[in-house]
């Protein structure tokens, strides 16, 4: 090592991945959601077109997830998370001033694509900086950023409408572009690509001849590629679920259960308070139980989380429906990034990743744009929520069946 500081800079690329989850997806895509009620007042937007804006989002993000590795590749991930912020940022300042549905939807396909470019190879960065032993537990700590960022929106926007009225919205748009701008600015500042630009070895200690995805790439592709897709499939589970809970919640609360604008939002502060905890302690539990397991405890979890508000039961089941969302919400990203590590090379992990989200992004595609028309048809988001239930409890069963990775090392 050339040099030697209190803490491995392998954490402070951890921590400067929670500034950029915080933004790219915490700001970029789940301040959508609180925005949304005083949006569709001001423009006049059916549920319909408050579901294909965040379609229009997700097609973008998949867009990006074809296109990350590549230019990742080409100019190194420092960079290409600086390129994707700098699309959030802007886009997101471009959608304050905005007019229309379909103007806000190509922006916001745009923000969907910046999103992408800096999601991708900043997950990927975890295979690249961390030994097995504590990827789950980076991870988690990069995706603590997105419940960060729901409780700054979640009290932000809320406050920001009741000062400046039917128009608070495109403040709140304005506000949360130019916070980008700034971490866009700092992402570039600290990230580093690899760890032999700093002299150092990944964080954690290598199992000898653990890695066989490293030694013999070729052979790993070979055998690992249906088990890349089978985690796909179950990424793809939770993209179409967990977004519409994302998306829908606020405005199910508002328009259907009574709640004020304002409480709503204190109650997705509260997703976003649990959910900080959500990666780290799943990242955690991962490392220690295995991925497979973690998993299927969250997909469980998931799922009565889904019931309870699906069944239009009394406020307290609502209140435990969210509890439990908050506390596993990001847990499937975490493990998810972990786990490509474990069946592919450092050099792969970025690739991988970037595979396995392209399912995440079809489901997530589809999974607004499929609640937002049964709640236009029934008129409550009852059949949509119930439907998340189902999807989840037959993640368990998918997951159930996943194979363990074959190195010692994952």
């Amino acid at each position: 090592m050339s040099h030697r500081t209190p803490v491995h800079y392998g954490w402070i690329i951890a921590f400067t991945g929670t500034a950029v989850l915080f933004c790219c997806l915490g700001l970029g895509r789940f301040s959508l959601g609180m925005l949304l009620p005083s949006m569709g007042l001001s423009l006049e937007l059916n549920y319909s077109q408050m579901g294909l804006i965040s379609t229009g989002n997700f097609v973008g993000y998949m867009v990006s997830v074809i296109l990350a590795g590549i230019i990742a590749r080409g100019i190194g991930a420092r960079r290409t998370i600086f390129l994707g912020l700098v699309l959030v940022g802007g886009s997101m300042l471009l959608i304050s001033r905005a007019m229309g549905f379909l103007e806000i939807m190509a922006l916001y396909f745009a923000t969907g694509i910046g999103s992408g470019l800096a999601n991708v190879p900043m997950m990927g960065l975890v295979s690249h900086w961390f030994q097995k032993s504590n990827r789950g537990r980076a991870a988690g700590i990069m995706l603590s950023g997105n419940g960060i960022a729901i409780v700054f929106t979640g009290l932000l926007i809320p406050w920001v409408n009741a000062s400046l009225g039917a128009e608070g919205w495109r403040t709140g748009w304005l506000t949360i572009g130019v916070i980008s701008m700034f971490i866009a600015a700092v992402a570039a500042f600290f990230l580093r690509n690899e760890p032999k630009e700093k002299g150092l070895e990944p964080v954690g200690v290598a199992v000898p001849g653990a890695n066989t995805a490293a030694s013999n790439p070729k052979k790993s592709k070979l055998s690992n590629r249906w088990t890349i897709v089978h985690l796909g499939c179950i990424y793809t589970l939770f993209g179409a679920t967990y977004v519409v809970y994302a998306t829908f919640i606020v405005t199910a609360m508002v328009n259907e259960r009574g709640f004020g604008e304002g409480t709503a939002g204190t109650f997705w502060a509260v997703v976003g308070g649990l959910s900080i905890f959500s990666g780290p302690l799943f990242g955690w539990l991962s490392d220690k139980m295995g991925r497979k397991t973690a998993m299927m405890l969250v997909y469980s979890l998931f799922t009565i989380s889904y019931a309870l508000v699906a069944a239009d039961l009394p406020n307290p089941f609502l209140y435990a429906s969210i509890a439990i969302f908050g506390l596993a919400v990001w847990s499937i990203p975490t493990i998810m990034a972990a786990a490509v590590g474990d069946y592919t090379s450092p050099v792969q992990a970025v690739k991988a990743f970037g595979y396995v989200t392209l399912f995440f992004g079809a489901g997530q595609i589809v999974g607004p744009a499929v609640a937002g028309f049964l709640a236009d048809a029934k008129g409550t988001f009852s059949m949509a929520f119930s439907l998340c239930a189902l999807l989840t409890a037959s993640a368990v069963v998918l997951t159930y069946f996943l194979k363990p990775p074959k190195s010692r090392d994952a």
